[in-house]
């Protein structure tokens, strides 16, 4: 069933007074992709486990598969059913188009993203096409989070590794993450210190000082995006410095796929599959409370 406008700004203003609430107590709330009902029902358990707000989020693939009204109706259903504060996110949306019906639908947080979709789009076209939906998110309330710049990696488990030195080129500035913000009006700057989509066989190195400089330039909310493979330690000291928000998605999946695949080799003769899911949910619900901890939202909700 639709929400109201008058539902959806309520929502879109309590999920404002939550990234309130985790700048002023320290902690981020984790943003965990939905690819299918087992992978939101393991948030959503996670969640109450441990009485922590969280997103869950999609990108443009999942949109496409589930349907935009379809993922707004199944959260909101078991944002019910669990009892729970929980939001979403429209993960790297390609356009402003494609920005416009997450507001629309009632998403509470926007990623507006045109490099991923056209990795040379100049500032200048990034800026425009943020400042856009900036303005129409108004409607709602909805938050609004960019950044200035490709991103790199893909939300996959890679077998290759990756250069340190190339990733450090795309790095954020205080200069420039100061510079966006105040052109485009955003809510939540997603910086790149040294986060990567994707899990890699070598971890990931956070730049905290870098981080800092961020944070002491800005006073909008911070997120990480590409949270997966990243050493726990590096989460407890960026939410301590001030980040609100962290990504998660190729650690969920791989474990989701790893563990699907051992209870099929364990039941090669049980096709009614929907019978196997629970195991595969308990594991990716097990990452979600690692991360969460990690966070520090645990005991956070406000239900």
């Amino acid at each position: 069933m639709a929400l109201s406008l008058q539902q959806i700004r309520k929502n879109c203003l309590d999920a404002k007074m939550l990234f309130e609430r985790a700048k002023n107590e320290k902690f981020a709330i984790g943003a965990f992709n939905l690819d299918n009902q087992e992978t939101l029902v393991a948030v959503s358990r996670a969640a109450q486990k441990l009485h922590s707000p969280v997103f869950v989020e999609v990108s443009k693939s999942e949109v496409t598969a589930i349907g935009i009204d379809n993922v707004r109706d199944m959260v909101d259903n078991y944002k019910l059913e669990y009892g729970i504060e929980m939001y979403i996110n429209l993960d790297h949306s390609p356009s402003v188009e494609d920005a416009i019906e997450g507001i629309e639908a009632g998403f509470e947080l926007i990623h507006i993203d045109v490099s991923q979709a056209n990795h040379d789009a100049t500032l200048q076209e990034i800026i425009d096409a943020t400042k856009k939906v900036v303005e129409y998110a108004r409607f709602t309330g909805a938050l609004v989070e960019s950044e200035p710049h490709y991103f790199g990696g893909s939300s996959n488990v890679h077998e290759e590794k990756f250069d340190l030195e190339e990733i450090r080129k795309t790095f954020s500035t205080p200069e420039g993450a100061k510079s966006f913000v105040e052109e485009t009006g955003i809510d939540t700057y997603a910086a790149a210190i040294g986060n990567l989509h994707g899990s890699y066989p070598i971890p990931k190195v956070l730049d905290l000082k870098l981080l800092q400089t961020i944070r002491d330039a800005i006073s909008c909310s911070i997120s990480l995006h590409g949270g997966s493979g990243t050493p726990g330690h590096y989460f407890e000291e960026a939410v301590k410095i001030g980040v609100q928000k962290i990504n998660i998605n190729s650690d969920m999946r791989k474990t989701y796929r790893e563990t699907l695949e051992e209870v099929l080799a364990e039941n090669k003769t049980q096709y009614a599959v929907v019978k196997l899911m629970s195991q595969v949910e308990d594991a990716v619900q097990k990452v979600v409370e690692s991360k969460i901890a990690l966070f520090n939202s645990s005991g956070k909700a406000n239900i």
